[in-house]
């Protein structure tokens, strides 16, 4: 699969794209998103929530692991970073296969319990408020997802 790179200017128009990118996302969609403490993990989900017509204020799970909202898919939004064992079972399949959208913050931590299929996004830092975001679908459902999200 190809990855697919994308620069914004702006922490608003990275909640932009993924804005564009909630409102193409179907049930059962996994992303998982990696990135340095402040690159904008959460400013994404945020973008990502309110295309999925999320109306509650979207914030960082760093202390309860998994928050759940409602929209037009549920949103599940988790930060793994504290999970102190990779291979203990937290029940995230119930999220990963069901009718939702999960998005896993710090994914690397638990990569042996991601489904086989996913949108991997890392956001690096390109500046004080620039962002790079690199796609990495993996499954064909995901590639087709990046192509229509970017016009290809």
């Amino acid at each position: 699969m190809d990855n697919f790179t994308i620069y914004t200017s702006s922490p608003e128009e990275t909640m932009e794209f993924a804005e564009k990118l909630g409102r193409l996302i179907q049930a059962g969609a996994v992303i998982t998103l990696e990135g340095d403490l402040g690159a904008g993990k959460t400013h994404f989900t945020k973008g990502l929530a309110k295309g999925l017509e999320v109306k509650r204020t979207v914030n960082s799970p760093t202390f309860t692991i998994i928050k759940e909202y409602k929209g037009r898919l549920p949103l599940y939004h988790m930060d793994v970073y504290r999970v102190s064992d990779g291979d203990e079972d937290l029940g995230f399949d119930e999220y990963f296969y069901g009718e939702g959208v999960s998005v896993i913050e710090w994914s690397s931590l638990i990569e042996e319990q991601l489904p086989a299929e996913r949108l991997d996004i890392q956001i690096f830092h390109q500046g004080d408020q620039e962002r790079r975001i690199v796609l990495s679908p993996i499954g064909e459902r995901y590639n087709l997802l990046c192509k229509e999200l970017l016009n290809k």
